[in-house]
């Protein structure tokens, strides 16, 4: 049976990591059957990266690439139906939330003090010493540190805001009325949607993105939809 290798449940969610829970999220949309791997050790990981699969012996590191794997292998019955329009739309929602609004999100969870005193304990609270007092300490550094690279953590706290703001204006703006993302019937970009909002609106953390995600009425009705259909 194919191994899905992912962080352990933390947060109050399946994985408090959007990537793992896209991915886990789209394994039971496409009724694929797997089996969790819970990890904390990312040496072991191909990339050093969670999450990532074992078909058989066949190791797909990457949330993306692993699903772009499993349509290409047992069929891609979520994305059949869609226009090129669509399938772009798809792809450019994928890019919003996976290359921008999840920096947002990372600086509230890694960098702010409240978030960090439930980040530490979530990922970090069954380590032994000295572990416990060695790891949680490297890793915000290196996070911090990623947050300068890519750019979000060079703004203030406000300016943080406003570009997540209009991250969840134009994800709301997008999904409108209608059921799912591109749609009335649900699509592999889905899997992705629910991951983030499910990180953002369902975790025990209050922040100004939190916030803004639960004022959109459609969002939080989409991300009720979602948990109810494939994580009842």
């Amino acid at each position: 049976m194919m191994r899905l290798f992912q962080f352990p449940p933390a947060l109050g969610l399946p994985n408090a990591s959007p990537f793992c829970l896209k991915l886990e999220t789209y394994l039971r949309m496409a009724g694929l059957p797997y089996e969790n791997r819970y990890t904390l050790d990312l040496h072991k990981a191909p990339k050093g990266k969670l999450p990532y699969i074992d078909d058989g012996g066949r190791i797909v590191a990457d949330s993306g690439l692993a699903i772009d794997y499993l349509k290409k292998t047992y069929g891609d019955v979520l994305d059949v139906g869609l226009t090129a329009q669509q399938a772009a739309t798809g792809l450019l929602l994928r890019r919003l939330l996976e290359e921008h609004l999840y920096w947002c999100v990372v600086y509230f969870r890694w960098s702010t003090e409240a978030g960090w005193a439930l980040t530490r304990v979530a990922f970090f609270g069954a380590l032994k010493p000295p572990l416990a007092w060695i790891v949680p300490r490297v890793a915000r550094r290196t996070i911090l540190r990623q947050l300068t690279m890519q750019g979000i953590g060079r703004h203030t706290e406000d300016e943080i805001v406003q570009l997540g703001i209009a991250d969840l204006d134009a994800v709301a703006a997008l999904l409108g009325q209608s059921s799912y993302m591109l749609g009335e019937q649900p699509s592999s970009v889905d899997a992705c949607a629910y991951g983030f909002l499910a990180n953002l609106i369902a975790v025990p953390l209050d922040m100004p993105l939190k916030r803004h995600a639960q004022r959109h009425a459609n969002l939080v009705a989409y991300y009720e939809r979602m948990r109810a259909r494939y994580w009842a």
